[in-house]
């Protein structure tokens, strides 16, 4: 935080919250009139790069992966830029940066000691998982500021939020990508954008080949989208539409036939019922409940948005997508070669693994030595597992997998201590009730869920494999293990006399 010319006198309140505000909060980049425009400039790429990768059939041909890479690399670039600029480095430390870097220290080691079966295929991957890296870096650094933002720079000042402008931007863009998924569904008969039909086929699904890629996508815009429509007050007017805007998302995530992505979808309201039924529930947060019924009224809004979704959906399929989407439930199963054909190819990366269990076959791999571990024929080549889990326990072994499964189990532990930390702490909670509702908590809950959709879905596809899905994954992760400076650190630093202070602003 900076203060502009003209400061306030030290001795009054405003004084005393910009000058303790920017003691304490000097490694927030928003908001501040001295902070440096690299700043903006890189957050602005990093955003441009995450809704123009899925329009571009998600990332996959060569040029469109190699141009993510390059705007993640010059974001970083600007990010570092807008350090120097400061005249101070301030990192916003996750534990998981320690797994992420040696995980792709190994894929170095593979790819420099000649470690990899498919040396070409590891320096490509080695490039994609650098830029879901800084991804996943820059998402934390670049957004990771306190729900409320003080800035001090005239009499028009006020106490304000910031997080609501990334969440309406990726509301907007995903009830357009849905939208136009539906519309494309009814009339393109197979073909992409109308006029580009895929050379090695597949079931087309908005900008993507593959319906379960862009189901994989979905399950992490909907969370988001949903976040923003809960943390809107009731009397905001953009509340309905955005509320009609999430009953589309999910209708066309219903519509793609993905039975992965729909399990990853109940999922995810499985986790988000879970945590409101505690959060409600919990005896210490009287303030905070009654906040969240004033605002958003989420149970009711939950139920009537599914309800709305399934009827949608009930109401356009054309009667197939439904029965296919019934056999997970085991109504209708009957035999699918298709589906035997992906356990074979996820066992063939087990029979890799078992064959090369310490360093793995070398990371991108698989398509080129999984053939020589099918015990079945089939004319189909499969280059992923349809098992994001199995296919990185082939590539990388044990080593990887020890890498993963610890990644793993800090994203979780952080989640669940960051919600108990939050239902424990009531004076927290009131201190802060004469808030407007604080889009941070929702950013970063819809970040959360969608990463658990998506880690979901991996057991059954290759989500993480598709540069543009990986890298929403990466910023999604990224935001949402965010160091938690929303209920600390401003109640520090804010007066409790918010209302006075904003008057006095």
């Amino acid at each position: 935080m900076s203060v502009a010319a003209g400061k306030p006198d030290p001795h009054s309140s405003l004084g005393a919250l910009s000058r303790r505000s920017r003691d304490r909060h000097s490694s927030l980049p928003f908001g501040s009139d001295r902070s440096p425009l690299a700043f903006s400039a890189a957050r602005f790429l990093l955003l441009a790069a995450l809704l123009a990768a899925p329009l571009a059939f998600g990332a996959v041909q060569p040029w469109a992966w190699a141009s993510l890479a390059f705007a993640a690399l010059l974001a970083l670039l600007l990010w570092a830029a807008g350090n120097i600029l400061q005249g101070e480095l301030r990192i916003a430390w996750s534990p998981l940066y320690v797994p992420a870097a040696l995980f792709f220290l190994l894929a170095a080691v593979q790819y420099a000691g000649r470690l990899t079966l498919d040396p070409m295929a590891t320096r490509e991957a080695l490039v994609k998982l650098a830029a879901y890296l800084i991804f996943f870096f820059l998402a934390a650094q670049l957004f990771q500021v306190s729900g409320v933002r003080c800035q001090v720079s005239g009499p028009g000042s006020s106490l304000i939020t910031h997080h609501s402008s990334l969440l309406l931007v990726i509301s907007v863009y995903a009830f357009a990508l849905g939208l136009f998924a539906m519309v494309q569904f009814f009339t393109s008969r197979g073909l992409i954008y109308w006029t580009i039909s895929p050379r090695w086929g597949g079931w087309v699904c908005g900008p993507y080949v593959n319906h379960n890629h862009y189901a994989g996508l979905m399950e992490m815009l909907i969370p988001l989208a949903a976040a923003y429509v809960l943390w809107l007050p009731k009397s905001n007017p953009r509340r309905p539409l955005f509320g009609f805007a999430v009953v589309v998302l999910i209708a066309s995530l219903l519509l793609s036939g993905s039975r992965g992505g729909f399990l990853a979808l109940l999922a995810e309201i499985v986790v988000f019922t879970a945590i409101l039924w505690s959060s409600i529930r919990n005896s210490h947060l009287t303030h905070y409940s009654s906040l969240v019924t004033r605002h958003s009224s989420p149970r009711l809004a939950v139920a009537l948005a599914l309800l709305s979704a399934a009827l949608l959906f009930l109401y356009i399929e054309p009667g197939h997508i439904s029965r296919r989407l019934a056999t997970v439930f085991g109504v209708g199963v009957s035999y699918d070669e298709m589906l035997a054909d992906r356990k074979e190819a996820a066992l063939a990366g087990l029979r890799m693994f078992r064959a090369h269990p310490w360093l793995g076959t070398g990371l991108g791999s698989y398509e080129i030595v999984a053939p020589r571990y099918r015990r079945t024929p089939s004319d189909l080549l499969w280059d992923h597992a349809h098992n994001d889990y199995a296919e990185a326990l082939a590539e990388t072994g044990l080593v990887g997998a020890l890498l993963v499964l610890c990644a793993l189990v800090v994203f979780f532990w952080s989640l669940v201590t960051r919600h108990s930390s939050l239902l424990s702490d009531s004076s927290l909670v009131t201190r802060h009730s004469s808030l407007e509702p604080r889009p941070l908590d929702g950013l970063r809950l819809g970040a959360t869920l969608g990463c658990i959709g998506l880690l979901v879905h991996s057991f059954s596809d290759f989500n993480l494999r598709i540069p543009a899905n990986a890298a929403w994954f990466a910023f999604c992760a990224g935001l949402a293990v965010t160091p938690a400076a929303l209920l600390s650190s401003p109640a520090e630093a804010v007066p409790r006399d918010i209302a006075h202070v904003s008057q006095t602003v």
